[in-house]
């Protein structure tokens, strides 16, 4: 699904932050009431999942994106590289 998700952007269209202002979703570093704001938007979102896989995809290291921060992404990016080699399908 990544690679989909990447090539087709159409679901940014329904993106709870479409009319948001962009600098809500790349706070300050240590910022963590706009971190806070910025995910509650995206707790409402109906694309959270393409938002976060587009992000993952992509290797996007800044912002919020699916309701994710950079390290959480980088935790989510871990996992399931160590998912793929821990059933010996990637070496």
């Amino acid at each position: 699904m990544s690679a989909e998700v990447v090539a087709d952007t159409g679901w940014m269209d329904d993106g709870a932050c479409v009319g948001a202002d962009p600098d809500l979703f790349f706070p300050r570093r240590g910022d963590n009431d706009a971190v806070t704001a910025a995910k509650a938007v995206c707790a409402t979102c109906p694309v959270t999942s393409e938002c976060l896989e587009y992000a993952l995809a992509g290797q996007v290291k800044h912002g919020i994106w699916g309701g994710t921060s950079e390290r959480e992404r980088r935790r989510i990016r871990s996992l399931r590289w160590r998912a793929r080699h821990a059933r010996g399908g990637v070496r």
